[in-house]
């Protein structure tokens, strides 16, 4: 916005539709593309403005921006098997289980407390996620296990992943970076080249869930999405339908029988 006012000297709201489209052209011709992250704060910061300013027709003049449709980077059976036995330490092995298990956004995992963990009921309390909406999510026999060994071993307090002590010697929720760090630190250990981050687990949970056979509802309520558009990503990923994709080449060349 700053931009805007320096090059025409004046405030945004005394320009006309003309000015900022010759602008906006501007930045195209000195940005690759119209999707660039300069030009796309430009109009939404326009947009801000006369919003604000209740200039209404302004703010619809503007350029839509479209979204970048890229798929997720989704995990095979064999590489999250690899992650998970790869960490040398038990408490990292459950924060990557707990990632897959439940499908759970990094602040998810952040704000999971020991009174969460429902091992009658199989159950993880998953509290004021993305919208500030709770939802129950399923724990499997294996992460029960596993997770009873390592509260017996490490013994956890308030939450299921303490990090390190603040100042005062409270005990604080593993940080955002401490969890970060630990999918870097086992991508690379495990040797693999995939781009992995925390949020892979839960495209690898929803796409494996949606070719294990689950139906496209239940996994919107289980990663707590707000439409079904959202969860509707995981169909163009998944392996299933009515006939799996194959590789035409494949066809071209069948395996020659012994």
């Amino acid at each position: 916005m700053a931009h805007l006012s320096l090059h025409y000297n004046c405030s945004p709201e005394q320009l006309d539709i003309e000015q900022v489209e010759g602008y906006l052209h501007h930045l195209k011709k000195l940005h690759s593309t119209p999707s660039d992250s300069f030009f796309k704060h430009t109009v939404y910061g326009l947009r801000y403005v006369y919003r604000m300013l209740g200039m209404n027709d302004r703010r619809i003049s503007l350029p839509q921006i479209e979204r970048q449709k890229k798929l997720p980077v989704v995990m095979s059976a064999a590489e999250v098997r690899l992650m998970l036995k790869t960490p040398k330490y038990l408490k990292h092995k459950m924060i990557l289980a707990v990632l897959y298990d439940c499908g759970l956004r990094c602040f998810e995992l952040r704000k999971v407390e020991l009174r969460d963990v429902d091992f009658d009921r199989k159950m993880l309390h998953v509290r004021e996620g993305k919208g500030r909406k709770d939802r129950y999510v399923p724990l499997s026999e294996h992460l029960i296990r596993g997770l009873k060994t390592y509260i017996k071993v490490d013994v956890p307090e308030i939450w299921l992943f303490n990090g390190q002590p603040d100042e005062a010697g409270e005990v604080t929720a593993y940080s955002q970076r401490g969890i970060q760090w630990v999918v870097k630190q086992t991508k690379k250990e495990a040797g693999l080249e995939k781009p992995i981050t925390t949020h892979t687990f839960r495209h690898s949970y929803a796409t494996h869930l949606l070719e294990n056979g689950l139906d496209l509802v239940s996994i919107k309520e289980l990663l707590g999405h707000s439409c079904i558009e959202t969860t509707m990503l995981y169909l163009h990923v998944a392996k299933s339908g009515r006939q799996k994709p194959f590789s035409p080449l494949d066809k071209l060349y069948p395996p020659k029988r012994d």
